[in-house]
């Protein structure tokens, strides 16, 4: 059992976030009347999540330019923009402990394309990471948000391929067989068989090389870009 100095830690921390999530909720209330601003400026909002330890500060540090020596665990949320391909990207980066995951959905509003880290070295959590990626894809705010799964620490011996982690997270299955496509790279790419026909695809990347991490959010301009701004 927790000592009465973990359980205040606990508390405060939980408090923390808590306040947190208030200070988001009204930063999105404030900025709403600006959502026809949004299509003008071809801005793109970007949500990153995953389990702990994935690597999600690491990978929107590093494509960012920002030093990545020392990275902290993320204890509510991190807001950062990207310019990419004449977009601008914000970025919320969202914390992947188990006791802020009930969280997630407050930062569902409004979001064109979710990225989701995976650690491709940990394996003993690959189902725990399918059951909350499942989950997440059935939210209604989230239905047409365009999908990334970044493979990380490909640079880690025995990280696992792009083709097995998206089998185990069930992406190859429920894509139709002729949705499914696979460069020469093993970057797979495909589109869901339900009624939101969402584009998916899974990039190989390295948070602390930088490998593979402006494929992948290159993917989310072209998609997204095709979906919204088309008429430009």
């Amino acid at each position: 059992m927790p000592s009465k100095s973990s359980r205040r830690r606990l508390e405060r921390a939980r408090r923390l976030i808590s306040d947190f999530l208030k200070i988001s909720l009204e930063l999105e209330t404030t900025l709403s009347p600006l959502v026809g601003v949004k299509r003008k400026e071809r801005e793109i909002r970007v949500l990153v999540v995953g389990l702990d330890n994935a690597g999600k500060t690491t990978i929107v540090k590093k494509i960012n330019g920002e030093d990545i020596s020392k990275i902290s665990p993320t204890l509510g949320f991190n807001i950062s923009s990207l310019h990419l391909n004449d977009y601008r990207l914000n970025v919320w980066d969202v914390g992947g402990q188990k006791t802020l995951r009930t969280f997630w959905r407050n930062y569902f509003e409004k979001t064109d394309a979710l990225v989701w880290v995976v650690d491709s070295t940990d394996v003993a959590r690959l189902q725990d990471c399918k059951n909350e990626l499942d989950v997440i894809l059935k939210e209604e705010k989230l239905v047409d948000a365009s999908l990334l799964v970044l493979a990380n620490k490909q640079d880690v011996e025995g990280a696992m391929s792009g083709r097995d982690i998206a089998e185990a997270l069930g992406l190859v299955s429920i894509g139709s067989s002729n949705s499914v496509s696979v460069s020469s790279s093993e970057v797979l790419s495909g589109m869901t068989s339900n009624s939101s026909k969402r584009r998916w695809r899974v990039q190989k990347c390295s948070a602390t090389t930088g490998d593979g991490i402006l494929d992948g959010f290159e993917f989310i301009t072209e998609d997204v870009g095709s979906r919204m701004f088309t008429l430009d």
